[in-house]
């Protein structure tokens, strides 16, 4: 075990900084094997916490070469330095504190604070990074105006770039170095401080804001990319229009760029007016990127626009209020892409991703509320609880207001808070104020962890014609929260019956119940158990349950087979549709388990090919919803599914959802052929909704068609050869290295290695395309690939690719009977700790979950004790490991 433990931090602890910084002055002068910064910052005194006579600064990893107040130097008694501290004993109530400081960019292999990616000089300095770069007070409620000057080689580093507008440029003769001064007129934290130096190229373009003012838009790229960046500028001009005419929210500065880094942990970056973008999340064509590329990098542009007021000019007080900004802000991007495209398409792939990846966690030894209590490592609370299920909460702060008045809240919360750093109350407060609902229970939803449990039955009375739904709320414990009491749950609700859904009158409520259509309602779910009675409902109907993913709860109803097949075939609500495909595909694979478990001779249920059919012959349906109805669950969250029954049994699940898929292309193989040639066309690439969605069905046909019989594997080699886009021939060589023999599958592995090995985004999808591959000794694959050239375990998406896909895409290989999967994460994820300790820590998750599995548990845990007696273990990991083990 660690010699020492990382300490907690606790919400309750929370106490406002002792001094503020009014203005920040940086002067950095960067070389190729250290750089030097000079801090002047302008302090002074919080009159509130008086008590605190000392000076306390946070740094990492600093050479301290001069510290001195109002010009003069200081002594070495009077100061002291830790390894993450530098202390004054005693300052005046005003002053300006000067610190030069000595740090090595290129040795920093944490990208955190100031580092090199390859030739280029970049920053992260979210949630803790700016400590790495100069001696500060790194939290997010000290806002200070920021003057930033760089001092660089001009021919190595043409581009300097900062936050806000440039004010000079000059360039000096000794040396061949030139300098660029920026300035950020609009107070910020250090955690959106942001720098830029390398040789880089550039798009521009213009964009007018409502307003008439304009701004120059720029996107930065490695020469060789710059044709590659057409698509995240248009996504930009799109977002920023969006969030002018859906939430009134304008630019306010000249300018706005963006620069892509190919060594980045997280996607991208929002810091004020230069956002830094994971080159994964900007670079696209036709040629390298598939659509699901195309549509990541529009959401993710328009996400850290947005930031621009729900994280920047209103930012969270601390960082137990992240959700503040990431879960409105995620809230923000979906309605955006719902606006641009499908709304009940984006539904469906936010709840695929909250079900199988958020619900976990919410069952996991790291769950937490949307506004965690504690934690020891901030860096591993921005989790998709956070995110995403804090964006389910925004989402039914929607619902119970309504657009209009969840719009004069939001710019309520904008005018009260600009320019402030506040808490999740306060934006809860805006909302109530501006709306006059009271939203006092529904702060549950932000202390509370786990996923709420609504359990629904029913009877219908023929002869009063009375439908009558009675409905529990539970929720199961989590660490540090046996009971909870009862949430607000929205639960979103219709009748279907033989000919649609039904008109809705609900006993005892006002008249401002009913809906346009009168088929819709959101029922009020607030206490543990509670009756909802309908009347005039002339037959038995199904319900349609939770329409929309009104809340983020599991459901227990005891549908039959044929209850799923009618809310799938004609409910009027896209999302139960969907949903009840997916019902109806879990209820066949259990089926087949039992069935394998027993021994007993195999049937699939046939209402599901029948319905899989009526979506393939129905031409008039969307085919990205088709598509969607047809996939199948993922292996991912039928395990997440038995992990509430006794554990998943990962052998069990891959045979059986592999019989279930062949018996559906069995049935269907006609209807899957005819639907794959109809499709095909020879237009040019779009990436519109329409083309991706036609895209999206016709490769979900060729995977069904491969699946079954090898004879279709033609089909996939002629579209792999001929395919003039990424996502096609992405789609046919996935096909062939998943159901083709090993000539075959080697064969189009090299040719599409051949093709691409300039291409490192591409050669990415090539390693995590191989590292999912179910066939054959996926481990062995896996550890040849590591030693491959284009392999480098120090770029995150590298190591997410070939690693964390391994871990989290291939249960049948990674989960092997004899633990050599769980070994070789353990194994990766301790060489990564030293190197980038947050990196490790998203790598670890796979073996977080091992109480979920059958066989294997002992196994998976074994690794993480083996972890957790490493005597160098980082705080990221440690928090991790020991809440694992707990």
């Amino acid at each position: 075990m660690r010699d020492a433990k990382p300490g907690t931090i606790y919400l309750k602890d929370y106490q406002p900084p002792a001094y503020w910084i009014d203005q920040t002055e940086l002067d950095f002068e960067l070389h190729e094997d250290h750089s030097l910064v000079t801090s002047k910052l302008h302090m002074r005194r919080n009159e509130t916490m008086r008590g605190q006579a000392e000076l306390i600064l946070h740094g990492q990893e600093l050479e301290l070469l001069e510290v001195a107040i109002d010009d003069r130097v200081l002594s070495l008694q009077e100061y002291t330095v830790s390894p993450g501290s530098l202390t004054i004993s005693c300052v005046p109530d005003k002053f300006v504190l000067q610190c030069k400081t000595r740090i090595h960019p290129q040795d920093n292999t944490s990208l955190e604070g100031l580092y090199k990616s390859r030739t280029m000089f970049c920053t992260q300095c979210e949630a803790e990074g700016f400590r790495k770069i100069t001696y500060y007070l790194d939290r997010p409620d000290v806002m200070s105006v920021f003057t930033v000057r760089i001092d660089a080689e001009q021919a190595r580093y043409p581009v300097l770039l900062s936050n806000g507008n440039q004010l000079e440029a000059a360039t000096r003769g000794e040396g061949g170095r030139h300098s660029v001064t920026w300035h950020d007129p609009f107070p910020k934290p250090a955690y959106l401080f942001a720098l830029v130096a390398g040789e880089l190229s550039f798009i521009e373009d213009q964009f007018q804001t409502c307003s008439g003012s304009d701004v120059c838009l720029r996107v930065y790229t490695e020469e060789k990319d710059i044709n590659k960046c057409d698509h995240a500028m248009e996504s930009l001009k799109k977002s920023m229009r969006w969030d002018e005419e859906r939430f009134g929210r304008e630019y306010d500065l000249d300018l706005f760029n963006i620069v892509a880094v190919d060594d980045f942990n997280m996607g991208a970056m929002e810091n004020k007016s230069l956002n830094i973008f994971n080159t994964s999340c900007i670079l696209a064509t036709p040629e390298t990127t598939t659509d699901a590329g195309f549509e990541g990098i529009d959401a993710i542009v328009a996400h850290e626009y947005f930031h621009n007021w729900s994280g920047n000019r209103v930012t969270c007080r601390d960082w137990f209020q992240l959700s503040l900004k990431e879960g409105f802000t995620v809230f923000r991007d979906a309605e955006y892409t719902s606006d641009m495209g499908s709304r009940t398409v984006k539904r469906v792939e936010d709840v695929t991703y909250l079900r199988t990846a958020q619900f976990a966690e919410d069952g996991g030894p790291m769950a937490h509320p949307i506004r965690p209590d504690s934690f020891i490592e901030i860096s591993n609370f921005y989790t998709v609880t956070v995110y995403e299920k804090g964006a389910e909460v925004v989402r039914m702060i929607h619902t119970l207001l309504g657009a209009e008045n969840f719009r004069k809240g939001s710019d309520l919360y904008f005018e009260r808070h600009d320019g402030q750093a506040v808490t999740c109350e306060d934006f809860v407060k805006a909302m109530e104020d501006a709306s006059g609902v009271d939203l006092g229970q529904f702060r549950n939803w932000y202390s509370q962890a786990g996923t709420p449990l609504l359990t629904a039955r029913d009877e219908y009375d023929d002869a009063s014609e009375t439908y009558t739904l009675h409905v529990e709320q539970s929720c199961p414990p989590t660490p540090g929260q046996p009971d909870k009491p009862p949430f607000v749950i929205p639960l979103a609700m219709g009748l279907l019956g033989d000919a649609g859904n039904l008109p809705l009158k609900l006993r005892d409520v006002a008249p401002d119940f009913e809906t346009a259509d009168n088929t819709h309602c959101v029922l009020m779910v607030d206490k543990p158990e509670q009756t909802f009675v309908f009347e005039n409902v002339k037959e038995r109907p199904v319900p349609s349950l939770l329409r929309s993913f009104s809340a983020p709860v599991r459901l227990d109803y005891g549908f039959s087979a044929e209850d799923l097949y009618a809310l799938m075939s004609r409910d009027g609500d896209g999302f139960v549709r969907w949903d009840s495909s997916q019902q109806l595909a879990v209820r066949a694979i259990h089926q087949l388990e039992r069935q394998l478990e027993n021994g007993e001779a195999l049937g699939v249920e046939p209402l599901l090919p029948q319905a899989c059919g009526n979506l393939l012959s129905d031409e008039s349906l969307d085919p990205a919803m088709v598509a969607d109805m047809l996939a199948m669950p993922s292996e991912n969250y039928l395990a997440e599914l038995a992990s509430k029954e006794g554990g998943a049994n990962v052998e069990s699940i891959y045979a059986a959802r592999n019989a279930v898929r062949g018996a559906i292309a069995t049935a269907q193989e006609e209807l899957l052929l005819s639907t794959y040639h109809r499709l095909e066309t020879d237009r040019a690439y779009a990436a519109d909704a329409a083309q991706i969605g036609a895209r999206s069905l016709r490769n979900i046909c060729l995977d069904y068609l491969c699946s079954s019989n090898e004879n279709h594997l033609d089909l996939a080699q002629t579209q792999f050869e001929g395919a003039s886009n990424m996502t096609n021939r992405l789609s046919a060589l996935r096909v062939l290295s998943y159901y083709g023999n090993e000539e075959r599958r080697s064969a189009a592995l090299a040719e599409f290695y051949r093709l691409f090995k300039s291409e490192s985004l591409v050669i990415n999808q090539w390693f995590q395309l191989q590292a999912s591959i179910p066939e054959g000794d996926g481990l062995a694959r896996v550890q040849a690939l590591m030693s491959h050239p284009d392999f480098d375990i120090k770029n995150p998406n590298k190591a997410r690719s070939l690693i964390g896909a391994f871990a989290n895409n291939n249960l049948i290989n990674f989960h092997r009977a004899d633990g050599e999967g769980y070994r070789y994460l353990a194994d990766q994820v301790a060489e990564l700790n030293t190197l980038n300790p947050q990196l490790a820590s998203r790598l670890l998750g796979p073996l977080t979950k091992w109480r979920n599995f059958v066989g294997g548990s002992q196994l998976m845990r074994a690794e993480l004790e083996r972890l957790a007696r490493m005597t160098d273990l980082s705080a990221d990991v440690f928090e991790v490991v020991t809440k694992s083990l707990d």
